[in-house]
């Protein structure tokens, strides 16, 4: 899996999941964008990843917006001269009681988990179908999709339908040699894992919550060329959790 010359956009790269994601390409030679509201954290993982000898930058970007996710997009291409790669992990949560969600947090994670995947995925193919191998796409959804816990509605819902919009963006896509894949996490530590509890760990089948890293290998499997006959599937990457049967005694 080689990533020199290869140019990849992480949404929501400036903490959690996503900058464990935008750290493991940087180690593979990529060039790396941050794509985030957040400044001072994506200039760090940014300015991280150059330390250990990898290429990136942070471009701040609303990926509600439209237009934003455009722009950033076109000023990529002028930067590397090629997109290659897509991954989609910028997300939010609200889980709040249906009956307190208001419709503007209700949009408001809608628009930031689901549509976004849309627009970032629609604009970055415009670039993949210049290139000769195509491109990318891999969208962060969650174990939340099949199945939920109380006040997650909203949630749910962006995750299940990331799952959906997954394969039929590789059906439609497929033309240009671009793969599209989903990857449903379950339960991945972002904090301080050594303040996990044994039992914390013990509701795995793998003896273990996951790490970042977990997700970025994954994230660096579907991209690769040589694997491009994976496509429109939903990775679940959960150390076997939404598997196993647990009973109260």
């Amino acid at each position: 899996m080689d990533y020199k010359n290869k140019t990849v956009i992480v949404t929501g790269a400036a903490n959690g999941i996503g900058r464990g994601i935008a750290i493991a390409y940087g180690e593979k030679g990529a060039n790396v964008v941050i794509a985030d509201v957040e400044e001072a954290m994506g200039e760090e993982t940014a300015e991280e990843i150059r330390q250990n000898g990898g290429e990136a930058r942070f471009i701040k970007t609303d990926v509600r917006k439209e237009s934003e996710l455009a722009s950033m997009m076109e000023e990529v291409k002028k930067s590397y001269q090629t997109i290659d790669i897509l991954i989609n992990n910028a997300g939010k949560a609200a889980f709040k009681s249906l009956y307190e969600l208001s419709i503007e947090e209700w949009d408001d994670v809608i628009n930031t988990n689901l549509r976004s995947v849309f627009l970032a995925s629609r604009e970055a193919s415009k670039y993949f179908r210049e290139n000769e191998d195509g491109g990318s796409i891999v969208n962060l959804a969650s174990t939340r999709a099949m199945m939920s816990e109380p006040d997650s509605e909203a949630y749910a819902a962006t995750k299940g339908g990331i799952v959906a919009l997954t394969h039929a963006l590789a059906a439609s896509l497929s033309e240009f040699k671009i793969t599209v894949n989903a990857i449903s996490p379950g339960w991945i530590e972002t904090g301080d894992y050594s303040r996990l509890r044994e039992k914390d760990h013990e509701q795995h089948f793998s003896g273990r919550v996951g790490k970042p890293d977990d997700i970025a290998r994954a994230c660096l499997y579907l991209t690769a060329h040589e694997n491009n006959f994976v496509t429109g599937i939903n990775m679940v990457i959960d150390g076997g959790m939404t598997r196993k049967m647990i009973y109260e005694e």
